[in-house]
């Protein structure tokens, strides 16, 4: 191997080890967040359940998994839900943005921060509505 081959080795070496702590820095936030929320943390790492979760942590009903499987409609159900869960647990819409930018720090601050589950906010906004 040459130089240029080994830096390049280097290079990929390190961007998978900043993209898994990444991606476990994520996954350890919705894990806690899911707890605090009365949840199965481990529901954070099945894919589809852990939508369905959310869903159940923010008060809206079950057909709303029928939103995310809709192209377009999809990201704009999921911001909302993300609302949601930033209003779930007594935050705003800058913590939404965080969340939808920056999941891999905001999921950890909202996780392992003292944020407390206040309860579905979807539920709050619309009692009685489902």
């Amino acid at each position: 191997m040459n130089a240029n081959e080994q830096i390049g080795a280097g290079i990929g070496l390190v961007s998978i080890i900043i993209y898994l702590a990444i991606f476990a820095a994520t996954i350890a936030g919705m894990w806690k967040t899911f707890e605090k929320a009365g949840k199965p943390g481990w529901a954070a790492i099945i894919p589809i359940y852990n939508i369905i979760v959310l869903i159940e942590i923010v008060g809206k009903p079950m057909w709303w998994i029928v939103l995310l499987l809709v192209p377009c409609v999809n990201y704009v159900a999921l911001v909302w839900l993300t609302n949601l869960l930033s209003k779930s647990f007594g935050k705003g819409e800058g913590y939404t943005v965080g969340l939808v930018l920056l999941p891999f720090v905001f999921y950890p601050m909202l996780g392992f921060g003292d944020a407390e589950y206040q309860g579905p906010s979807a539920a709050e906004a619309n009692p009685g509505v489902q």
